[in-house]
C-alpha cells in the first residue's frame, strides 16, 4: 500500500459495539500503511481527544466508514460534499438501508475496497435553497430528503407547492416531504410515499397526514425545479435536512429543491441487491 494515504471515520454516539470495534480497526488500517482521520465522537471511542470536524473528515482520504445507522451515513454524505470519494456504510444496529453492511463483513469488504475491488452505487442528492425576501438566507444538500414540518403542537400548517412554473396544489397538512429516490424508503415510505429504485431520475412530493384525503404523493422527474411557500405565520413550520439540520421558516418563505450536481459513491457488497435490502429490511415473502 502507498504511504500517505488516510482512511476516514464517522461514528454514531452512544454506540457500545463502536467502542468495542475501533482501536481494533484503527489498529488493522496503520498495519497496511494507512493515515486515519476520524470525527470527534470516533476520538471519544478511542480516547483520544484529535478527533476533527466532520466535514474535515474526508480530505485527503481514499474512503470514508461511517459506523452505526443511516443517520450516520447521512451526516458523512454532507461531510463529503460532493467529493468523489466512496463511502463504506457499516450497520451497528437498527433498521438500516443504507447501512447493508454487516460489522462480521466489514473486514473482508475494506480489504475488497481499499484494494480497488469496489462496487459503488452512485445516489443523487437533492439541492436546497431557502429564499427569503427575494435573498438566499441559506442552502443545503440532502441525501434523503427535504422536509417541511409543523413547529406547533396539533396545528396543521399551509404549503403552496409548485413544479417548475405549475401549481401543484396547496397543502394543509402536517407537513410536506421532497424526497430523493434514496430517501424513498425513509420518512417518505413512513408517510405513506412510493418506493423508488434507486436508479430512477426522480423526486417525490409527500404529503404528512394531509387534511384532505385526496392528496396523494406525487413523482416529478428530477428535471424538475420544486418551489415550496410556507403560508404558516412566523415560526410555526420548520425547515429539515435528513432529519438532522434545518431552521424555523418565516412566514412566505420558499424552499427551493432541485436534482444537486453532487452524487455519493455507496460501497455496496457485491451479494446485496436493492430487493434483497427490501426484502431483509422490510420483512417481505421469501420466494
Amino acid at each position: 500500500m502507498a504511504s500517505g494515504k488516510a482512511v476516514g471515520i464517522i461514528s454514531k454516539p452512544g454506540v457500545d459495539k463502536a467502542r468495542k470495534l475501533l482501536p481494533a480497526l484503527v489498529e488493522w488500517l496503520r498495519c497496511r500503511g494507512y493515515g486515519v482521520r476520524y470525527d470527534d465522537v470516533t476520538a471519544s471511542y478511542l480516547g483520544v481527544s484529535d478527533g476533527l470536524p466532520r466535514e474535515q473528515v474526508p480530505e485527503g482520504t481514499v474512503l470514508v466508514i461511517s459506523l452505526g445507522g443511516d443517520g450516520t451515513v447521512l451526516a458523512a454524505a454532507r461531510a463529503l460534499g460532493g467529493r468523489e470519494i466512496p463511502l463504506l456504510p457499516v450497520n451497528l444496529g437498527g433498521l438500516g438501508f443504507l447501512t447493508a453492511l454487516t460489522e462480521e463483513e466489514l473486514y473482508p469488504e475494506l480489504e475488497r475496497a481499499l484494494s480497488g475491488e469496489l462496487r459503488v452505487a452512485r445516489r443523487r442528492m437533492l439541492h436546497c435553497e431557502l429564499v427569503r425576501q427575494g435573498r438566499v438566507a441559506a442552502v443545503y444538500e440532502a441525501l434523503n430528503d427535504v422536509v417541511l414540518d409543523k413547529a406547533d403542537i396539533a396545528r396543521m400548517i399551509d404549503i403552496e407547492a409548485w413544479a417548475n412554473d405549475q401549481f401543484v396544489c396547496r397543502y394543509k397538512a402536517d407537513g410536506l416531504i421532497v424526497s430523493t429516490p434514496t430517501g424513498s424508503t425513509a420518512y417518505s415510505l413512513s408517510a405513506g410515499g412510493p418506493i423508488i429504485f434507486p436508479s430512477v431520475e426522480a423526486l417525490v412530493l409527500t404529503p404528512i397526514c394531509p387534511h384532505m384525503l385526496t392528496m396523494r404523493p406525487v413523482i416529478v422527474p428530477d428535471t424538475a425545479v420544486i418551489r415550496l411557500v410556507s403560508r404558516a405565520r412566523d415560526n410555526a413550520a420548520y425547515l429539515t435536512i435528513d432529519g438532522q439540520v434545518g431552521e424555523p421558516l418565516l412566514q412566505d418563505d420558499q424552499v427551493l429543491c432541485r436534482r444537486s450536481d453532487k452524487t455519493v459513491s455507496l460501497i455496496r457488497p457485491p451479494r446485496l441487491k436493492f430487493f434483497d435490502v427490501l426484502r431483509e429490511k422490510l420483512k417481505w415473502g421469501e420466494r
